[in-house]
Protein backbone atom coordinates (compact mmCIF):
# COMPACT_ATOMS: atom_id res chain seq x y z
CA UNK A 1 0.00 0.00 0.00
CA UNK A 2 2.84 2.41 0.72
CA UNK A 3 4.32 1.84 -2.74
CA UNK A 4 1.05 3.01 -4.30
CA UNK A 5 1.10 6.14 -2.20
CA UNK A 6 4.69 6.87 -3.19
CA UNK A 7 3.81 6.43 -6.86
CA UNK A 8 0.72 8.59 -6.49
CA UNK A 9 2.68 11.36 -4.81
CA UNK A 10 5.41 11.13 -7.44
CA UNK A 11 2.80 11.38 -10.19
CA UNK A 12 1.27 14.45 -8.61
CA UNK A 13 4.66 16.10 -8.23
CA UNK A 14 5.45 15.52 -11.88
CA UNK A 15 2.10 16.91 -13.05
CA UNK A 16 2.36 19.98 -10.79
CA UNK A 17 5.92 20.71 -11.82
CA UNK A 18 4.82 20.88 -15.45
CA UNK A 19 1.99 23.26 -14.56
CA UNK A 20 4.40 25.45 -12.60
CA UNK A 21 6.46 26.00 -15.74
CA UNK A 22 3.56 27.33 -17.81
CA UNK A 23 3.26 30.75 -16.13
CA UNK A 24 7.00 31.30 -16.58
CA UNK A 25 6.69 30.63 -20.30
CA UNK A 26 3.71 32.96 -20.61
CA UNK A 27 5.61 35.76 -18.90
CA UNK A 28 8.49 35.36 -21.33
CA UNK A 29 6.14 35.86 -24.27
CA UNK A 30 4.23 38.83 -22.89
CA UNK A 31 6.82 41.56 -23.79
CA UNK A 32 6.25 40.84 -27.50
CA UNK A 33 2.48 41.33 -27.17
CA UNK A 34 2.49 45.16 -26.93
CA UNK A 35 4.37 45.52 -30.21
CA UNK A 36 1.84 43.37 -32.08
CA UNK A 37 -1.02 45.32 -30.53
CA UNK A 38 0.45 48.53 -31.95
CA UNK A 39 0.30 47.04 -35.45
CA UNK A 40 -3.37 46.26 -34.94
CA UNK A 41 -3.98 49.71 -33.52
CA UNK A 42 -2.27 51.30 -36.49
CA UNK A 43 -4.36 49.23 -38.88
CA UNK A 44 -7.55 50.03 -36.99
CA UNK A 45 -6.67 53.73 -36.82
CA UNK A 46 -6.32 53.94 -40.60
CA UNK A 47 -9.47 51.88 -41.09
CA UNK A 48 -7.65 49.75 -43.64
CA UNK A 49 -8.13 45.99 -43.47
CA UNK A 50 -5.05 43.80 -43.75
CA UNK A 51 -4.54 42.25 -47.17
CA UNK A 52 -4.07 38.49 -46.86
CA UNK A 53 -1.94 38.40 -50.00
CA UNK A 54 0.62 40.99 -48.90
CA UNK A 55 0.56 41.01 -45.07
CA UNK A 56 3.74 40.27 -43.18
CA UNK A 57 3.80 37.55 -40.52
CA UNK A 58 3.86 40.23 -37.81
CA UNK A 59 0.77 41.91 -39.26
CA UNK A 60 -1.06 38.59 -39.37
CA UNK A 61 -0.03 37.70 -35.82
CA UNK A 62 -1.51 40.99 -34.63
CA UNK A 63 -4.95 39.67 -35.54
CA UNK A 64 -6.94 37.98 -32.76
CA UNK A 65 -6.43 34.22 -32.68
CA UNK A 66 -3.55 34.24 -35.17
CA UNK A 67 -0.18 33.00 -33.94
CA UNK A 68 2.96 31.77 -35.63
CA UNK A 69 1.40 28.57 -36.98
CA UNK A 70 -1.71 30.19 -38.48
CA UNK A 71 0.32 33.09 -39.91
CA UNK A 72 2.59 30.59 -41.66
CA UNK A 73 -0.39 28.63 -42.99
CA UNK A 74 -1.99 31.83 -44.31
CA UNK A 75 1.21 32.86 -46.07
CA UNK A 76 1.80 29.37 -47.49
CA UNK A 77 -1.76 29.30 -48.87
CA UNK A 78 -1.39 32.46 -50.97
CA UNK A 79 -2.77 33.79 -53.26
CA UNK A 80 -6.36 34.31 -52.18
CA UNK A 81 -9.16 35.75 -54.28
CA UNK A 82 -11.69 35.77 -51.43
CA UNK A 83 -11.07 35.94 -47.71
CA UNK A 84 -13.45 33.06 -46.99
CA UNK A 85 -10.97 30.77 -48.72
CA UNK A 86 -9.21 30.65 -45.35
CA UNK A 87 -11.94 28.30 -44.14
CA UNK A 88 -12.72 26.68 -47.48
CA UNK A 89 -9.11 25.50 -47.82
CA UNK A 90 -8.92 24.42 -44.18
CA UNK A 91 -6.30 27.01 -43.26
CA UNK A 92 -8.28 28.45 -40.34
CA UNK A 93 -11.10 27.05 -38.24
CA UNK A 94 -14.42 28.87 -38.57
CA UNK A 95 -14.22 30.33 -35.04
CA UNK A 96 -10.85 31.96 -35.75
CA UNK A 97 -12.04 33.22 -39.13
CA UNK A 98 -15.08 34.80 -37.47
CA UNK A 99 -12.74 36.79 -35.21
CA UNK A 100 -10.72 38.28 -38.08
CA UNK A 101 -13.11 38.44 -41.04
CA UNK A 102 -13.88 42.14 -40.54
CA UNK A 103 -10.17 43.01 -40.31
CA UNK A 104 -8.90 41.30 -43.47
CA UNK A 105 -9.40 41.48 -47.20
CA UNK A 106 -8.12 39.44 -50.13
CA UNK A 107 -7.25 41.87 -52.89
CA UNK A 108 -6.62 40.33 -56.23
CA UNK A 109 -3.14 40.89 -57.49
CA UNK A 110 -2.91 42.80 -60.75
CA UNK A 111 -1.24 40.62 -63.33
CA UNK A 112 0.83 42.08 -66.07
CA UNK A 113 -0.70 41.13 -69.37
CA UNK A 114 1.56 41.58 -72.36
CA UNK A 115 -0.34 42.96 -75.30
CA UNK A 116 1.02 42.54 -78.78
CA UNK A 117 0.27 45.02 -81.54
Amino acid sequence: MSIRRVLAVAGLLVSFSGAALLPAQTKALSPAAPSTKSVTAASAATGQPIDLNTATPDQLKALPGIGDAFAKRIIDGRPYTMKNQLTQRGILPQATYDKIKDSVVARRQATAVATKK
